[in-house]
Parts: structure tokens; sequence; C-alpha cells
């Protein structure tokens, strides 16, 4: 019961999560304004405005950073491993999309190709959406850490 307790205690994980949560929240409630529909998968999708990678990975930074200083290996791990995140978000994952954007194009214009179903397109984000959802994870760690 104690581990379990640390656990949700720990701001460490407990504030990027809630960054990451937001972050889904922002493109449910925005889906929903724009579309007039809900769509509960907005919850988990990739993609999209902001980047909840950037704001996940953001947040811990800032709350490692406000922990055990700014000066600390431990917040050079986390800085880098954001860059990384972030990075991956806007390049390699947002190449993917586009390339299976190309890829469906050729399927369905073809009558040899069979998918069962459309390659998933939205993967990645914008270097805005990276931006959006970095300093919503930056605002989270800095408030409530």
């Amino acid at each position: 019961m104690v581990i379990l307790r640390e656990f949700f205690l720990n701001r460490a994980i407990t504030l990027p999560i809630f960054s990451w949560f937001l972050a889904q929240l922002i493109k449910f409630i925005a889906y929903y304004v724009q579309h007039r529909k809900v769509d509960f998968r907005k919850f988990v999708a990739s993609g999209g405005m902001p980047s909840s990678h950037a704001a996940i990975s953001t947040s811990l930074a800032t709350v490692v950073g406000i922990q055990y200083g700014f000066h600390s290996g431990t917040f050079a791990n986390a800085v880098i491993f954001t860059f990384i995140v972030m990075a991956d978000a806007a390049g390699v994952r947002r190449a993917a999309g586009k390339q299976a954007e190309v890829l469906n194009k050729l399927v369905y214009s073809s009558k040899e190709i069979n998918l069962d179903k459309e390659l998933k397109v939205l993967l990645g984000h914008t270097p805005v959406q990276v931006f959006a959802g970095a300093a919503l994870g930056i605002l989270v760690g800095a408030i409530f850490a």
C-alpha cells in the first residue's frame, strides 16, 4: 500500500500524465467544437494540437529540474529524452504520416493492390503543435511541481 501511495504522490509521474491528459482533452474539445460530434478516440489518438508527446516529456523535464536542480544530471537526462521525443513527433512520425497519405492514394487508385483498411495518416505533429505541447507541459510542471 505504501508503494502505491508513493507512486501517486510522485509528481514526476503524476504531472506528466496530467499534462498528457490535458493535451488529449484539448484535442477532444477542439474536435467537438469543430465537428459537433463526440469522438472518444481523441483521448488516445496521436497527432493534432497540442502534441501530448511534447507535453508529457517537457512536463517531466520541468518537474525533474525543479526537484533535483537544473544543473543535475537527472535534469540533463530528462531534457535529452524530451528532445528525442519532440524530434520524433515532428520529424520521423510526421514523415511516416505523409508517406501513408501517398500510399493510400496509390492503393485506392490501383485495382491490383488491396488493403484491409486505410493507413493512418495523422501520426506526427507540426512544429507549432510540438511547441504548443511543450508550452503546456512546462506550464503544468512549473505551476504544480
